[in-house]
């Protein structure tokens, strides 16, 4: 199955953003080596289906290039073609993965061509969104692709008999189709349906078949090619688009400078709340009154010199209070002899006392 993941379940060939199938290759090529990739992949298809005789023709944007130049647009990344019924039934059971090698003289080592049948096909109905493209002529190289679709006899339309119905949509009366036209498309033999200019003016409108300046590119009538257009240089507007550019990136330096300014002076203001707070916390601290000394009887909750003090109060447990010692039964010597000197002048006192009192009359 070619293609990438993330589409919905149920759906065959996957959604391929750059127009390759997944399978085979995950980059985008040049616009030169697209061209020349498409134009090989053009002339494989055509050259196989004739020689296996499946009846095939152009569609959609496919037959817009031819009725330009008888070439792809270059601004196309895939090609489009239909087949009747019967043709896509007898590609499923014959050539359903059949690889196909070929050498041109662009290609002289030669490349790989593979046709792969969607098998949900055999649903004729047109509610099958996920599967509207049938079939696929794939470059293994590249990755490039041609969708094949099936164009079916809807028996109930109401329109009436003869309306072929595509899966994708589209809806044609057969005889716009049948009998088919002979022509050359990419230098090879091809067929084109009988009312081309009709469908392609009922799909794109008249404009698109007169219109020469179209997807950056101009339709030269001599050489009956699709030049592109360089871009036209405008000084004028290249030097606006430069002046707003220097306005914006001024805009956005100034921008910058506020929010700058505007943190610098939120932090200046956070930093001088900050000291002021402090200095307002010194203060008070300053102001507060000394503790008064203890009392007699009481002992100071000063605790020693590299200790914290106890932050539990005198109720939650008393301090211990120093208890006397016992009295010494022999003191010393010097305190023998003050107190016999003690005793000696109170002796000596009471006999003054004693004589003063005789000699008084």
């Amino acid at each position: 199955m070619s293609g990438r993941r993330g589409d919905p379940k149920g759906k065959y060939f996957l959604s391929i953003r750059i127009m390759m199938a997944g399978t085979f290759a995950d980059k985008q090529l040049g616009y030169r080596e697209r061209k020349q990739a498409l134009s090989n992949l053009v002339q494989t298809f055509l050259a196989t289906f004739a020689d296996i005789g499946v009846e095939t023709w152009l569609m959609h944007g496919t037959l817009l290039g031819w009725w330009w130049n008888r070439k792809i647009l270059p601004w196309d990344s895939d090609s489009d073609v239909q087949v009747s019924e019967a043709s896509m039934h007898y590609l499923a059971s014959y050539y359903n993965m059949s690889v196909f090698h070929y050498k041109t003289p662009r290609i002289p080592e030669g490349r790989y061509y593979m046709l792969e049948v969607n098998p949900h096909y055999v649903n004729r109905e047109q509610s099958d969104k996920l599967n509207v493209i049938d079939a696929r002529w794939v470059d293994t190289t590249s990755g490039l692709f041609i969708d094949i679709t099936t164009a079916r006899y809807n028996y109930t339309h109401p329109a009436g008999e003869g309306m072929l119905s595509c899966k994708d949509g589209h809806e044609y009366r057969d005889t716009y189709i049948f009998p088919l036209r002979d022509t050359f498309f990419e230098g090879a033999p091809a067929k084109i349906p009988f009312a081309y200019k009709e469908l392609l003016e009922a799909e794109y409108k008249q404009k698109a078949l007169t219109l020469t300046d179209f997807e950056g590119h101009h339709f030269d009538e001599d050489k009956l090619e699709w030049v592109p257009v360089p871009k036209k240089i405008d000084p004028k507007g290249d030097a606006e688009k430069k002046m707003a550019e220097e306005a914006r990136k001024q805009k956005e330096d100034e921008k910058k400078k506020k929010e700058e300014e505007h943190k610098k002076l939120v932090e200046e203001v956070k930093k001088k709340a900050q000291e002021a707070l402090k200095a307002e916390e010194q203060k008070k601290s300053d102001s507060k009154p000394p503790p008064p000394p203890p009392q007699k009887g009481e002992t100071a909750n000063v605790a020693p010199q590299g200790q914290k003090p106890s932050t539990r109060s005198a109720r939650d447990e008393p301090p211990v209070s120093k208890q006397p010692g016992k009295p010494d039964p022999d003191p010393p010597a010097a305190l023998k002899a003050a107190e016999e000197k003690v005793i000696k002048a109170d002796a000596k006192r009471d006999e003054v006392v004693k004589g003063a009192a005789a000699v008084a009359p």
